[in-house]
């Protein structure tokens, strides 16, 4: 947070000064006070026109600081809480794909909004409070040190006492902020799949069960907002009573002043400091407790975990010209064993068919090789390099990848198949055809222009094939990995797509349940995953003897 609040100097110079300037009016208003009341003792009308003139001018003057500190602090506020926002999202986007997918999409998504809603509401206002409240308790205190030195010094070794003890709270206070984080996390997930469940839920007419668990989590983030709040409010109303008893002591001390011949303006006066002693115990260590909490849910959304640097730590390019080599490859999801010491080499250029039933790890076996998941055991290595050392940013430019659940963009269908990179006329051309988008694109009034709308909702299901097929041609990477990528196609399609996607200069591993006759068998090799274990056929002795028998 440090490095945050130091990144424009100059600002936070100008914020730290900013927020000292309602400590100049508090002063300003308290001498002007007592000097009200001195007149009282003086029995003066002069002296009362001019005391009157002082408050007048102290007013307006107090005023324009108030807003003269709003105006100069709201420009540092907003370029923080942007480079926050920032923050968190390129540490969200750093993520390798596997780290990722550890958390729902929805616990991000709350990151980015509720918690840096909560970070904004908390944090500035208690900032400049905790200055405010600090400047006022430190000048007064210097000032009542040249009035009486022992008295000061009483009241500092009294706040020390009342630091140490309301101190005590910071720890829980930071715990249920936490809590409260987590909550606002839980509740974002429920509603998220409520709404994209929606049309399963009305349509089984199970919306209310739905609803009472959505109620149920809005009861539990709001249940401890308020233990938050009720935490907070206990521990100043703690710091109160001390404050109140300690202000007891100081106004009997001063009025014994008093029978001293002290004078009325110097009693008030010092009266008025002491209460800018007191004040600020009773009210800046419970808001210094809720910055704490804050900084914790900063250092939550914006500090970058050790397991998520070390999924980046390989660095070396991609060089793909021999084979893949899987030696002993093992990999299990929680306690299920999903793949049991496979060996098996994937040789540049040739194309491999996954089979297996469904459910025996053949999509786990493509994100295992495309480096989606880590956390194998065994080696999996590329021309001798192992995978870890490689580069992932470097290996995702040379790859594609064809899934069945296809994601698009709400943006023009060139946009979706280009992926906003600057293809030639000619290569997008090239891919509309060879995906079959050609019909589809002619449909179009706009042609390539059409807007898709919200995850492609205006288009079919094979229509959304068809664009990710599109994205992995055009792309001419070396290694193409395909997930069901006819799945959605009718037979005549899906066979010509099949061909084309067999045709490409590329090693491709792909996951097929369907069989064209004809095509099918140009695969090189049949790699058949049952029960964790893998066998290696080659197609011809696969579709003759293994599927025959």
């Amino acid at each position: 947070m440090k490095s945050l609040l130091l990144k424009r100097k100059r600002a936070f110079i100008i914020y730290i000064i900013a927020c000292f300037f309602p400590v100049i009016g508090q002063l300003a208003g308290n001498f002007g006070f007592a000097k009200l009341i001195g007149v009282v003792e003086a029995k003066s009308f002069h002296e009362f026109y001019i005391s009157i003139g002082i408050m007048l001018i102290i007013v307006i003057s107090t005023s324009l600081l108030q807003l003269a500190s709003r105006f100069l602090r709201i420009r540092f506020m907003r370029d923080t809480l942007l480079d926050i926002r920032k923050q968190a999202f390129d540490k969200i986007m750093s993520f390798s794909y596997a780290h990722f997918s550890k958390k729902s999409k929805e616990v991000y998504i709350s990151n980015l909004v509720n918690d840096i809603n909560n970070f904004e509401q908390i944090f500035f206002h208690r900032l400049l409070n905790v200055i405010f409240y600090i400047g006022v308790y430190s000048v007064s205190l210097i000032i009542l040190g040249f009035y009486d030195l022992k008295f000061a010094i009483a009241i500092f070794v009294v706040s020390l006492v009342v630091f140490f003890i309301t101190k005590s709270f910071e720890g829980k206070t930071v715990k249920i902020q936490e809590e409260v984080s987590e909550n606002n996390e839980a509740f974002t997930l429920k509603a998220s799949n409520t709404f994209n469940g929606l049309e399963i839920l009305k349509l089984n007419n199970i919306s209310d069960k739905f609803l009472d668990q959505t109620i149920d989590s809005i009861n539990k983030v709001e249940t401890k907002r308020f233990h938050f709040t009720l935490f907070t409010e206990a521990q100043r109303g703690l710091t109160n009573i001390l404050r109140y008893v300690i202000f007891v002591g100081i106004l009997m001390y001063l009025i014994m002043q008093a029978f001293n011949d002290v004078s009325l303006t110097r009693i008030t006066f010092m009266i008025q400091l002491a209460n800018g002693c007191v004040w600020p115990i009773g009210q800046v260590m419970p808001m210094f407790n809720e910055l704490k909490a804050a900084l914790k849910i900063y250092e939550k959304i914006t500090v970058s975990d050790e397991l998520a640097d070390e999924n980046h730590s390989g660095n070396l390019p991609f060089a793909f010209d021999n084979q893949i080599i899987a030696e002993n490859l093992t990999f299990s999801y929680e306690d299920h064993r999903i793949l049991n010491s496979a060996n098996f080499a994937l040789k540049k250029g040739q194309k491999y068919l996954l089979k297996g039933a469904s459910g025996s790890g053949k999509s786990t076996l493509i994100k295992l090789i495309s480096k989606v998941y880590e956390g194998y055991e065994g080696k999996i290595t590329m021309d001798g390099s192992d995978f870890h050392s490689l580069s992932t940013e470097d290996f995702n430019q040379n790859v594609s990848f064809i899934y069945q659940d296809v994601f698009l963009f709400e943006d023009t269908l060139r946009n979706n198949i280009t992926l906003y990179k600057p293809y030639s006329e000619a290569a997008i051309e090239e891919a509309i055809v060879k995906s079959g988008l050609k019909e589809l694109v002619n449909a179009f009034e706009m042609g390539l222009d059409h807007k898709i709308q919200e995850n492609g909702k205006n288009l079919s299901g094979g229509q959304r094939q068809r664009i990710s097929i599109a994205r992995a041609i055009i792309k001419k990477s070396q290694i193409l990995f395909a997930d069901e990528a006819t799945s959605s196609l009718n037979e005549e399609l899906g066979r010509a797509i099949e061909d084309t996607l067999l045709s490409l200069d590329a090693t491709v591993i792909a996951i097929s349940h369907r069989f064209y006759e004809g095509v099918t068998e140009k695969y090189d090799a049949v790699l058949e995953l049952k029960s964790g274990l893998l066998q290696e056929y080659p197609s011809d002795v696969y579709f003759k003897e293994v599927v025959t028998i």
